[in-house]
């Protein structure tokens, strides 16, 4: 990106590039200043009018050192600004005039002293940003109800609140060469693969983009296999979940300005779990990671199957309920495939206008639309009413996965299922699961399986669809380094 410009002796030439790089920029505040006893040295302040208050310039360490500085010899200010401020954690040097204009941009007051090479860091307040909430998209009985939120220092904190270890690393770095966007790597120092977190960050190299203003960016930019509908980054709002696959040897990438945190590598099983899991007694969870899996096949398979039996494969119904389904379908003008096209279409219409609209109405809307549209379509003999229990059964399917991301790939394969039923019968079916099957075989999230461990055993106690007691857990999974496997013992074994 070019040469950086060193800060300059003279604070009347900082202050020249500053108001030039800062022209037409009526929210950054440059205030000069003349502070020394006796002959008065120029010093210059540079901020965001929302981001640092005069309150904050009067109460900080920097605006304390001013106040002395009134009372202080020039030849004795550059000495007493190093000793008396550089140590404290909210002033850092900064050696050229690019950082410190990114720093300024990013919340921070700058401070320059004529003579001083230095500009001079003060931590500020930052944007206005909202405060700790509730995490609305990972709804949980059990746990905490604290989710991320746009900053990216509360979100680390939030983190580091829970896991308060040193050993918990927490790596700084920018992307999006306007935008200036701050990612953070947290990781567990001991736990994390070292060539995970290079190839991470060498996918974070790869790539020289405007700016960046949500997570998802960063996902779809790292991404290896970039054409599979199945996501390889797990997202999370909630700080419990993120905390606890730290523990588990996997990467949290935050993103400033995202209230979603990226887990990596991921897998099949890692979206079908939820924090709550690991809260609640292991005979419910299995029997609801059960249902869970039952509701991805039904998300999937259940309109083309339904297609493939009526149309091709009428012999594998009992000859009553072939009958009732012919009643139900007496005289709808349309063909079973394009009634069941019809229905599907409609209820994500009525999903996509329920999340545009504001609160309580975006809930009225999809029952209401829902009953309306499906009680109407049946009494205008348009659709059978057989049609929209099998729609309302994969609705129910796709809302079941716990993550949403996860459910979008099976509600785009579930139009695939219903042509391959509906034109090839049960053989197109297979066929289809033999592709997907294959596909997701073949996928890895940062050189692991995506089948894990269905595919390959990780040697961890959670590592399949039934979960066992929580004294039994005593491994971590396959995300952990080898040696660090063992993550609970029984003080009375030893």
């Amino acid at each position: 990106m070019g040469e950086k410009t060193p800060v300059y002796e003279s604070v009347r030439k900082n202050e020249e590039y500053i108001r030039k790089k800062c022209d037409q920029c009526a929210d950054i505040i440059i205030r000069p200043m003349r502070l020394g006893d006796e002959r008065k040295v120029d010093c210059l302040i540079v901020y965001l009018e929302v981001a640092v208050s005069n309150m904050m310039l009067e109460d900080s360490v920097i605006g304390k050192l001013i106040n002395h500085f009134w009372e202080i010899p020039p030849s004795q200010m550059k000495e007493f600004l190093k000793n008396n401020s550089l140590g404290i954690s909210d002033v850092k040097e900064l050696p050229t005039l690019e950082e410190a204009v990114e720093a300024m941009l990013a919340g921070n007051a700058v401070f320059f002293m004529d003579g001083y090479d230095q500009a001079v860091k003060i931590a500020g307040k930052g944007y206005p940003a909202m405060m700790v909430g509730k995490a609305e998209t990972e709804k949980v009985l059990r746990g905490s109800k604290e989710g991320f939120t746009d900053s990216v220092k509360i979100n680390s904190a939030l983190i580091r609140k829970r896991v308060k270890d040193t050993r918990l690393k927490v790596v700084e770095r920018q992307m999006g060469v306007r935008s200036n966007t701050m990612l953070q790597l947290l990781y567990v120092e001991d736990l994390v693969q070292e060539d995970l977190l290079s190839e991470i960050q060498r996918r974070l190299d790869q790539f020289e983009i405007d700016g960046i203003f949500d997570s998802g960016m960063v996902e779809q930019l790292t991404e290896e296999v970039w054409y599979s509908p199945f996501p390889q980054f797990q997202s999370t709002e909630r700080p419990d979940r993120a905390a606890m696959e730290l523990l588990e040897g996997r990467i949290v990438l935050l993103c400033d300005n995202s209230p979603m945190a990226l887990l990596l590598p991921t897998t099949f099983h890692s979206f079908m779990t939820s924090s709550e899991d690991m809260y609640n007694r292991f005979e419910m969870v299995s029997f609801v990671r059960m249902l869970r899996y039952l509701a991805v096949l039904t998300a999937v398979l259940l309109p083309g199957l339904y297609l493939a039996v009526i149309r091709f494969h009428t012999q594998v119904l009992p000859a009553n309920l072939i009958l009732s389904f012919a009643e139900a379908r007496a005289g709808v003008p349309f063909s079973s495939v394009v009634e069941l096209v019809f229905l599907e279409l409609s209820f994500e219409l009525i999903r996509e206008a329920g999340v545009r609209m504001p609160g309580p109405l975006g809930n009225a809307i999809g029952i209401v639309g829902g009953l309306i549209i499906g009680q109407a379509s049946v009494t205008a003999n348009l659709v059978s009413p057989i049609v929209v229990i099998i729609v309302a059964l994969t609705a129910l399917g796709s809302l079941a996965i716990p993550s949403e991301e996860f459910s979008a790939p099976f509600r785009l394969l579930k139009y695939l299922f219903l042509a391959a039923g509906g034109y090839l019968g049960l053989f197109g079916i297979v066929l289809g699961i033999y592709l997907v099957v294959s596909h997701l075989a073949g996928l890895l999230s940062f050189q692991v399986p995506y089948l894990t461990p269905f595919v390959r055993k990780d040697g961890s106690a959670d590592g399949g669809i039934l979960r066992r007691p929580l004294r039994k857990m005593n491994r971590r999974p396959v995300f952990a380094r080898r040696e660090h496997r063992i993550r609970m013992r029984s003080r009375t074994e030893e």
